[in-house]
């Protein structure tokens, strides 16, 4: 963990510009000077990389196509110099990353504790935190919505997801799960925060935005490097790429509303997994996603023992992407997704044998007293 913020810091010294922050901070700029519809547009965003001495220039995976929700984010930095707004920007990540600990991480103690370094150690974990990503903010307010839903607060629970406007494809099931395990207050909730938000960034940006969002969206679609760690690597067809990740979407939530009654951590996990498996657009950092499905997991009473081991060969898939390829990954995410169906269909037949008991009882009792 040491080495690695070490070289999240080297980095940073090296060339304080190439992440992803410049751009928020850049949009946030734009939004202020030139108006909110035109944060999408690539010249405006080219003249505020050069204002701020960027020295980057406009390129596939070198442009804002990020909701307005993240540029509005960005706007009190903008008061700063932008190497304070990042050295500011990256301690809240930092922040919300041991906030996520707090709420998420299993265990108790010293054990709670090696799960936070295990984290700063972890490749996708440290890579956000070096570009800036906001996936580790999305994190938090999962990881809150949890709790918050652990503590009957519905409706205060999916409020809390919000949060996924600032990069929906890392929580896009978890709404349509929560109304798939019947927390319907907590859709409630979800509605109205992300509702809300969505709202606001339409009238935000107006028509013109919204057309030139739609454009960006629809490029970086087409960019092969955004589907590099996703199913379509497999399948090949992105036609044929999107049925498969779409089905895979219905699995997961059809297992959710198989295990409703479950507790509450079974619905965030298979959401996280199954939209993991299903988006369309994933990069290394987003990951930080898969993590705190691991930890929510570990938090499941009952679970088999060995799923220490296979956690464990999860997580080292996604660490060693960049030596052996993302296979390995997607193969392990879809095997998670079989072995929680088994636990799924496992449940189902123990709440079957339950029911069965109880019938058998009640039947004897009936008969006892017509006995009598």
């Amino acid at each position: 963990a040491g080495f690695d913020l070490f070289q999240w810091v080297a980095a940073y010294g090296s060339d304080h510009f190439h992440n992803d922050f410049t751009f928020y901070y850049t949009a946030a700029r734009i939004g202020v000077t030139h108006g909110w519809q035109s944060i999408y547009d690539l010249g405006l965003q080219q003249s505020e990389l050069d204002a701020i001495g960027s020295r980057i220039r406009i390129a596939e995976l070198a442009r804002y196509i990020s909701p307005p929700p993240l540029a509005w984010l960005a706007l009190p930095f903008t008061l700063l110099p932008y190497p304070l707004a990042y050295l500011l920007w990256s301690a809240l990540l930092l922040a919300a990353l041991a906030g996520t600990w707090y709420l998420a991480a299993p265990g108790a103690g010293r054990a709670r504790l090696i799960h936070l370094v295990a984290a700063l150690a972890w490749l996708p974990v440290i890579y956000a935190l070096q570009l800036g990503q906001p996936g580790l903010f999305v994190a938090l307010g999962v990881a809150g919505s949890y709790a918050l839903l652990r503590s009957n607060r519905q409706f205060l629970s999916g409020l809390a997801l919000g949060v996924i406007v600032l990069k929906p494809q890392l929580g896009f099931l978890l709404p349509i799960a929560l109304l798939a395990g019947g927390r319907y207050r907590a859709v409630a909730g979800a509605a109205v925060g992300i509702g809300l938000l969505l709202l606001a960034s339409a009238v935000n940006v107006g028509p013109h935005g919204i057309a030139a969002y739609a454009q960006r969206l629809s490029f970086a679609a087409d960019v092969p490097v955004n589907r590099q760690l996703t199913i379509a690597l497999v399948i090949g067809g992105l036609a044929a790429a999107r049925l498969v990740q779409g089905a895979i979407a219905v699995w997961a939530l059809a297992l959710a509303y198989r295990l409703r009654k479950q507790s509450s951590e079974w619905m965030f996990v298979l959401a996280i997994l199954g939209g993991l498996l299903a988006t369309p657009y994933l990069h290394l950092d987003d990951l930080v996603m898969l993590g705190l499905a691991v930890w929510l997991y570990l938090r499941i009473p009952g679970r088999p023992r060995w799923s220490w081991a296979f956690v464990l060969a999860l997580v080292i898939a996604a660490e060693g992407i960049p030596e052996w390829g993302p296979l390995p990954l997607i193969a392990g995410e879809i095997a998670a997704l079989l072995l929680l169906s088994v636990a799924a269909l496992s449940h189902q037949a123990d709440d079957a044998e339950h029911h069965k008991a109880v019938d058998a009882v009640a039947i004897s009792s009936r008969d006892g007293r017509r006995l009598r």
